[in-house]
């Protein structure tokens, strides 16, 4: 018998086969896994393993297998992802003519060039609300398991620093990593529906907020204290949970009071006793040459700047200027700059058109709040700390445009009907509902 849509197992081939994409999503969350969790730091043998490297590379296989066949081109590809890829062309430029030291900005650019790589595959294999919740769920899981595991390895470490690699070597990315992922765990145990889960998020948010404090970063901290409120006013007053807002207060004078002591040494360092803490560099005497050195970089390489980073060196103590905006504008010059701050801002300008948007149901709302929360929070402690080649900022502006583009998407097959092979529903399905590809009345099939 010839395979209809009324027939099941034709439907599920029909189905399978308009998803070429799968293979290429699941190598996409090894590499969110890999990225944000770091298990090779941990974990016996994996950290022999490229683990970033072999998933990447096998995502864009997969993405470059399905192409032609897929819901999304690379002409779909929106404005702040031109002007991503601009701006690292740009620090490229600017590394093969750096004044400072040209081997090391060229190998800087080629390592951060892989956000473009990872940027890219978000947009265009992320087709659905379904694969996006997916994948911030692996982000915000994947950080509160580093989270744990930095803090059973290095609870004896001052500030945990350098207890695991990459983005968690500096207790102050680490600090910045964990405050953007604090929305999403927040955003996963409001929206469960089951009371287990529930709790095990609320034990993340925890650990992740007891692990900020370990590493007594004073630019984290302020970084939690605005991106938290920014959550709150979502969550808790817009949102209409007060709860919430009691639970902060009880859960920040506990966690101050048992390990906050380390933190509250390191601001009184800022008023010139350096005898309270002489590990805490970044006093305001030091603070404010390491910004004069960014404005001396930028008035005599304004244009490709000194290149990626080489600001420790150019700077003469070996020390990041600890602004994110400074940094970027320093080692990548005015014009990457301009195209840094363009792309946010794109960030900024579709979060709006989603909030305008009237056919949002409670749980994307919260989605969206989650969602400006972290990007709120990195733009404002971008001013305490150099976090210029991070990738989570970058990650959070991808997720904003690939939510925008899937309810774009949505919007034109809602107007343009079901498609001759899609078969009639047999019930509304939720927005924010798994996609069961096995039933008949699931999605319709990816164009």
């Amino acid at each position: 018998m010839t395979a209809t849509p009324e027939n099941g197992s034709g439907w599920r081939r029909t189905l399978q086969a308009a998803d070429p994409t799968r293979s290429a999503f699941f190598w996409l969350c090894v590499f969110f896994v890999v990225y944000s969790a770091r298990p090779g730091d941990y974990v016996p043998l994996l950290g022999y393993l490229p683990l970033a490297k072999i998933s990447g590379i096998l995502a864009i296989w997969g993405l470059f297998n399905s192409i032609g066949r897929t819901k999304r081109t690379l002409k779909d590809l929106p404005k702040e992802a031109r002007l991503l890829f601009t701006m690292v062309g740009l620090l490229f430029v600017g590394g093969f003519l750096s004044p400072v030291w040209k081997g090391g900005a060229v190998t800087k650019s080629i390592e951060f060039s892989k956000i473009c790589v990872a940027w890219a595959l978000v947009f265009l294999i992320i087709t659905t609300f379904d694969r996006l919740r997916r994948i911030i769920f692996i982000e915000a899981v994947s950080v509160a398991i580093a989270c744990t595991a930095v803090i059973i390895k290095g609870h004896n470490v001052e500030r945990l620093n350098g207890v695991l690699g990459g983005i968690y070597s500096n207790p102050n990315d680490l600090a910045f990593a964990i405050v953007l992922a604090l929305p999403f765990a927040l955003l996963f145990m409001v929206t469960s529906k089951n009371i287990f889960a529930k709790v095990i998020w609320l034990g993340a948010m925890l650990i992740m907020l007891f692990a900020i404090f370990l590493t007594a970063s004073r630019a984290g901290f302020i970084d939690l204290v605005i991106s938290g409120t920014v959550t709150l006013y979502f969550f808790a007053i817009k949102g209409k949970r007060p709860y919430l807002l009691l639970g902060t207060l009880f859960t920040a004078i506990l966690i101050a009071a048992t390990v906050g002591g380390k933190l509250y040494d390191r601001f009184e360092a800022l008023s010139g006793d350096s005898t309270t803490e002489k590990s805490a560099y970044g006093s305001y005497e030091d603070r404010m040459y390491l910004m004069a050195r960014a404005v001396d970089a930028i008035e005599h390489y304004p244009v490709f700047g000194i290149g990626a980073r080489n600001f420790t060196t150019y700077s003469g103590i070996w020390r990041d200027v600890h602004m994110t905006y400074l940094q970027i504008a320093a080692e990548g010059g005015i014009p990457a700059f301009i195209l840094y701050i363009l792309f946010f801002r794109e960030g900024f300008r579709n979060l709006k058109t989603l909030r305008k948007r009237k056919d949002l149901d409670s749980d994307t709302t919260l989605f969206v709040g989650a969602l400006t929360s972290s990007l709120v929070g990195f733009t404002v402690g971008a001013l305490f700390a150099p976090e210029a080649y991070q990738y989570f900022p970058y990650f959070s502006v991808a997720f904003i445009a690939t939510l925008l583009q899937t309810m774009k998407e949505k919007d034109r097959e809602q107007a343009q009907g079901p498609g001759p092979l899609a078969p009639p529903p047999k019930r509304g399905r939720h927005f924010l509902e798994a996609y069961d590809f096995g039933r008949r009345d699931a999605v319709s099939p990816v164009r």
